[in-house]
């Protein structure tokens, strides 16, 4: 049994630089910067295009909470046949109810509509009222995978839980374990979850070509972020976090 890497993406060159480190698989979205919205159908064409890696659509109309009106959803309804018509591998998407359940009808009906590509229930779980209850609906929703961080900002703040979860996924349904993941932790993730797959986005702020600059112009990113600068998820990061994580993971088996 080996180790799964998932990449978040929002590009072309992020995808490509998580192909060129040996990446299993894209989770492709539009604005991270968001937490990560549904991406067009020129991008999901293009990724597909240009690379040879399992890629997973993010379904989701919207920043802010997992909530969605009648109206909202029959856009998500739609993006998902639209995701599966131009090439998705997968669907990622996630609903809740106001009282902080996972939303069962939306959900059945989203993972009915993505088959037979897998479902994984997103962050969204993370908003759960209750972490075991949601994970038994989801295993029984017969969904492929929660993406998670232990409702803790980060992974390795969540790592209890995360454990936990495992442990009660019972090789029903995939845990995977995303958010603040970098070479620095992903050993203690391993050992300390027993998780077999890893979500992260690895990315790094790269200058912008321009040569003009307006200082007096934001187009809607926060004052402490640089409207002249571009994020991509970087070819050497995700290779050192991987190598290191593979070696660690082989090691552990030998034990």
């Amino acid at each position: 049994m080996k180790l799964t890497f998932e990449i978040s993406i929002d590009s072309v060159r992020s995808a490509l630089n998580a192909q060129s480190a040996g990446a299993d698989r894209v989770e492709l979205c539009a604005s991270l910067i968001e937490g990560g919205i549904t991406p067009s159908i020129g991008m999901i064409k293009t990724v597909k295009e240009k690379t040879g890696l399992d890629m997973y659509v993010i379904i989701r109309p919207r920043g802010g909470d997992f909530l969605y009106t009648d109206e909202e959803f029959e856009v998500m309804r739609k993006d998902i046949i639209s995701a599966k018509e131009n090439g998705a591998d997968g669907i990622v998407s996630g609903a809740l109810l106001a009282n902080g359940d996972i939303d069962i009808d939306k959900t059945r009906e989203m993972i009915k509509l993505s088959e037979p590509l897998p479902f994984t229930f997103h962050r969204a779980f993370d908003m759960c009222r209750d972490p075991f209850m949601a994970l038994e609906q989801l295993k029984e929703l017969k969904a492929a995978r929660i993406l998670t961080s232990g409702q803790m900002p980060t992974a390795e703040k969540g790592a209890n839980l995360l454990a936990e979860l495992v442990k009660r996924a019972n090789d029903d349904i995939v845990i995977m374990p995303g958010a603040g993941i970098n070479d620095n932790n992903i050993e203690y993730l391993i050992k300390k979850t027993n998780a077999r797959e890893y979500h992260f986005s690895a990315k790094k702020s790269y200058p912008s070509k321009m040569k003009y600059f307006n200082k007096n112009i934001n187009m809607g990113r926060t004052k402490n972020k640089d409207e002249y600068s571009v994020m991509y998820s970087d070819e050497g990061i995700i290779k050192t976090l991987i190598d290191k994580a593979n070696s660690f993971y082989t090691t552990k088996r030998r034990l």
